[in-house]
Formats: structure tokens, C-alpha cells, sequence
């Protein structure tokens, strides 16, 4: 397969003078929080010291990453704003979006809505209208589309009352592998590789978090509880301590953000689908 990283050497004249020029390849990043906090590590109390776009462009340094991460967005923000975001042409763009629309409640959709061009009312139509635009902006351009990961029991770092329950139950009906599926399925149809972080075995709920610091329902004393059973223990954001401490990072550092450990997985999937498609060193 053609590589899209092309590099230039020209001798000049009869003597050994040669110069050497790398094309830059500009890599578009769409997603939510998980996609943003690259660039903002002081938003997770320092706990992330380098997120998957990082991580990707130290092993490919012909990449330049432009995060086009939004904070807390569905992918119905992200297409309802598409014309506003300031996207630009670029060789490569990702698509990491679903977890905020699981826990939204919105509706994921069926593959009709995404080939008829619905519009933001559910996860299919709204990844149609964004990569519609991406093409628009690049016929050329290589498209990778990333699913959701698992999601553990979320506690907002600054803020406890800032919390979720994880993947483990459905939220209006609707499981979060229905989206990551959703996603999967799109590639499929349009043959756009697709990264798959939902059903990575690394990323499962056992290993998101090492446990969660929660009171004993029965002594009132703190300890430390692993998953499954911490699901069922109570957490008041009102008056017990952070669950999360730092020894209980693993694969996320608040349940759902993922820690470097994470971020490093995450990148190692993009680095093998970028080179599959072409981007090399």
C-alpha cells in the first residue's frame, strides 16, 4: 500500500550535498473529553501526563495532531456545529465519540437513519454528517473511527457531585456496546477502519480502576473495594472522601478519563491502524 508519509532526497550537483525534506502529515482528532484532556493535563489534577495524541505523534513524528476535542460533547454537538468548528483540510482524521451520547440517553439509531442522512437525532446520523464534512473538506482524506471505551463508575475529580454509574447498566434502555457496535458498523459499511477500544480484553471494567475507596455500609469506615462488588456499595458526593486516590488508578484515573496506562493502549491501536493504512515513520 502506498505510504502518505513521502520523503524527498535530492543530490545536488557532482559533490555529495544533499538535502532531506518530510512532508507533514496533519491529523485531525474529533472527540470529547477524553480527546481534549490531551492538551489540558492540570483539568485532571496532573494524574494524565500524556494523552493518546501525544503518544501517537511520538511514534510517528511526521504527524501533527490538531485536537478537535470538546469537552462533555455527543456526537450531535459535534455534527449540530460541524460548520463552526474551524475544521480544516487535513490527510487524517479520528473520530472518538459515543460515551457522552450513551449517557445522554440519546438514541444510538439504526443504520437506516445514517444512510438516509437523518440528521443529530441519533449516533447514525450524526457520524453521517460528520464524515460527510470530512470529505467535503478531503476526498483523499483517511478516516479512523475509534468506539467508546468501557466506562466504570465515574466521579468527577473537582467536583464528586460531578458523578455517572458505569457500562455495567444500561442508561434509558440502551447499553453502551450498542454504540461502540454502532460504530463498528458504520465502518463496515464504509470501509473505514475502525479502532476498537470497547471489546479490547485490556480495557474491560475489572481493570479500569484498581478499586474504589467507599465507606462499609455497616462500620462507617472507609475500605477499599473492587469491582463488582463496589457497584453495590452507596457513594455520598456530599460527604465522603474522593474514591478514587491516587493508588486506585489503573486504566482510568476517575473510572471513566483514561490515565497515561490507558492513553498508552489507546495509542499503540492508532499507531498499528495508521501504519495499516499507510503512515509510517
Amino acid at each position: 500500500m502506498a505510504k502518505i508519509c513521502i520523503s524527498a532526497f535530492l543530490i545536488i550537483g557532482p559533490g555529495l550535498l544533499a538535502s532531506f525534506t518530510q512532508k507533514e502529515i496533519v491529523w485531525v482528532a474529533i472527540g470529547d473529553s477524553i480527546t481534549y484532556l490531551n492538551d489540558h493535563p492540570n483539568e485532571t489534577g496532573n494524574r494524565v501526563t500524556k494523552g493518546y495524541l501525544s503518544d501517537v505523534v511520538a511514534a510517528l513524528p511526521d504527524l501533527h495532531y490538531i485536537n478537535q476535542g470538546h469537552n462533555g460533547w455527543k456526537s450531535s454537538d459535534i455534527a449540530g456545529k460541524i460548520e463552526q468548528l474551524g475544521l480544516v483540510k487535513a490527510e487524517i482524521y479520528s473520530i472518538f465519540l459515543g460515551t457522552n451520547d450513551w449517557w445522554a440517553g440519546r438514541p444510538v439509531g439504526s443504520v437506516d437513519d445514517y444512510k438516509n442522512n437523518t440528521g443529530t437525532g441519533s449516533l447514525f446520523g450524526s457520524f453521517r454528517i460528520i464524515i460527510d464534512k470530512i470529505r467535503q473538506l478531503n476526498q483523499e482524506a483517511k478516516i479512523i473511527l475509534i468506539t467508546p471505551m468501557q466506562r466504570n463508575d465515574f466521579v468527577y475529580l473537582f467536583n464528586a457531585t460531578n458523578n455517572a454509574y458505569g457500562s455495567y447498566k444500561t442508561k434509558n434502555g440502551q447499553s453502551l456496546e450498542a454504540f461502540a457496535n454502532a460504530v463498528i458498523t458504520i465502518g463496515k459499511m464504509e470501509n473505514i477502519p475502525v479502532v476498537d477500544l470497547y471489546h479490547d480484553p485490556r480495557l474491560k471494567l475489572k481493570y479500569l480502576v484498581n478499586f474504589k475507596r467507599l465507606k462499609n455500609p455497616h462500620t462507617g469506615k472507609y475500605k477499599n473495594y473492587h469491582y463488582p462488588k463496589f457497584t453495590k456499595i452507596p457513594f455520598d458526593p456530599a460527604n465522603d472522601e474522593y474514591p478514587y486516590p491516587s493508588t486506585a488508578v489503573n486504566i482510568t484515573y476517575d473510572g471513566l478519563h483514561p490515565s497515561d496506562k490507558g492513553n498508552e493502549i489507546i495509542a499503540e491501536k492508532i499507531i498499528k491502524t495508521l501504519r495499516e493504512i499507510g503512515v509510517s515513520e
